[in-house]
């Protein structure tokens, strides 16, 4: 989307950090990973085994010898939308410094022992999760699983990492407070979430981050780090009963439960007309209507209908309508949000400011032809064949993604034969399905939000 105003994952600032790759791995050749890994997404009986330890801990595996890589991909439940108030930005902060220091290594030399071990590490935070990723060379599982066991339970969070981080993250605030995309963000936040936790600043306050202690951090870990709301995955070169010692070795010595707020869930506030004033040489539009529930009955049939609207970027209406018929963008999309509170279809677009309203027209009129008409059969039978062919190399084409993909499968409760049911769910929703959902979702009034140069004849659109 030009405008991703309600981001799945948050930009923490860290610059330097991100895409730390080891030594070790980059000596691995690219070409052999790239023509293995998509074999196996590919491959319809990939065995996800359900692995649970001694203790407890419970993990989704696949595992694959074809390179010898070991991906670890974990979420605990929570996310920034836990950030207390007067604390935004704790979450953030936190998962900037887990690779700072843990146990009896300080920042310098934990690195140094990620570097020897072949292992690369992140962590980051959403709205609903704090996520880890590991990948390591399966020849040093073992030192990268200690690393990893480090990190998870004994982070040291000293306070020259601290200090240096979060300098780092004020860089980035203080950088946006005159960045059009940035002001227009907090203000669609607001719009949309008025005063949920959702509608605050993942990133925080120059206030609120200044006011982050180290007690602080260590009280956020023991709250979010519970195993009730950890979610594990795994792919490569690992075999089930070695990956039952390496889950008790992480997790089994945290808390069994988490100590999380209650967070109410949300119906975005439709309806509305934001503008963002400035003299710029294009004008970015959104849209915010009604989404569905992950678990929804007809959330399929909304999938489908999103597709057709403006999902399949190059097939879609709204790429036809928008670019192809009248070049009046360069692209356009529309996505279906879901949240654990709560759900959106949101539409992006950008164009010249001197078209902006006629741009807004056509997104208009293409939305409630769709709504009132639905889709054509051949569309829907098109988009079907699209979703259910590019699921592999959409979500498996490499150890990391299949790792990802099979964490978020849990986090949404879809079971483990989920890869196999997918498909038939897909072609059981019918074209009444496909249009109920359109006529559901797409005649609300959304919210719209102008970012550029002020228009009266725009928001009259």
């Amino acid at each position: 989307m030009s405008l991703a105003y309600v981001p799945m994952t948050s930009s923490a600032g860290r610059a330097g950090r991100d895409g730390r790759f080891s030594r070790a791995i980059a000596t691995l050749s690219f070409a052999l990973f790239f023509l293995l890994l998509p074999a196996l997404a590919a491959r319809a009986e990939m065995n996800i085994q359900e692995v649970t330890s001694s203790k407890g801990v419970t993990a989704w595996l696949v595992e694959d010898y074809s390179v010898p890589v070991v991906a670890v991909r974990l979420v605990f439940g929570g996310g920034s939308s836990q950030d207390p108030s007067g604390k935004e930005g704790l979450a953030n902060l936190m998962t900037g410094l887990f690779d700072e220091g843990a146990g009896d290594l300080d920042s310098e030399a934990f690195q140094k022992r990620l570097d020897d071990a072949g292992a690369e590490m992140s962590f980051d935070e959403t709205r609903d999760g704090i996520y880890g990723s590991m990948r390591m060379l399966a020849d040093h599982k073992e030192e990268a699983f200690d690393l990893l066991r480090l990190a998870v339970n004994a982070p040291r969070f000293d306070q020259a990492p601290i200090d240096r981080i979060r300098a780092q993250i004020l860089s980035g605030i203080i950088a946006g407070e005159n960045d059009p995309d940035t002001i227009a963000q907090k203000k669609w936040s607001r719009a949309i979430y008025d005063t949920h936790p959702y509608a605050r600043p993942d990133q925080g306050t120059k206030a609120s981050l200044a006011g982050i202690t180290a007690a602080d951090l260590t009280a956020f870990h023991r709250a979010m780090f519970g195993r009730d709301g950890l979610h594990v995955a795994v792919v490569g070169a690992i075999d089930a009963e070695t990956l039952k010692k390496k889950l008790d070795l992480v997790f089994g010595e945290l808390p069994e439960k988490q100590q999380l707020t209650p967070v109410p869930d949300v119906d975005p506030r439709l309806g509305q007309r934001v503008q963002v004033n400035y003299d710029l040489p294009q004008t970015s539009l959104q849209f915010a209507y009604p989404g569905v529930k992950r678990k929804a009955p007809d959330f399929f049939a909304a999938v489908l209908m999103n597709e057709i609207l403006g999902g399949g970027t190059f097939t879609s209406r709204l790429f036809k309508e928008v670019r192809e018929t009248r070049g009046l963008a360069y692209g356009v999309s529309s996505s279906l949000v879901n949240r654990d509170h709560s759900n959106l279809l949101l539409i992006s677009t950008a164009t010249r400011s001197d078209r902006a309203a006629e741009t807004l027209a056509i997104v208009r009129d293409t939305v409630k032809r769709l709504a009132e008409e639905g889709p054509t059969q051949a569309e829907l039978d098109a988009t079907k064949k699209y979703m259910i062919g590019a699921y592999a190399i959409n979500n498996l084409d490499s150890s990391s993604s299949i790792a990802a993909t099979l964490v978020e499968l849990q986090v949404d409760k879809l079971g483990i034969d989920y890869m196999q049911r997918r498909a038939g769910l897909i072609n059981a929703v019918t074209l009444d399905d496909v249009k109920a959902a359109a006529a559901k979702l797409l005649s609300v009034e959304p919210t719209i939000m102008l970012v550029g140069p002020k228009s009266d004849e725009a928001n009259k659109g």
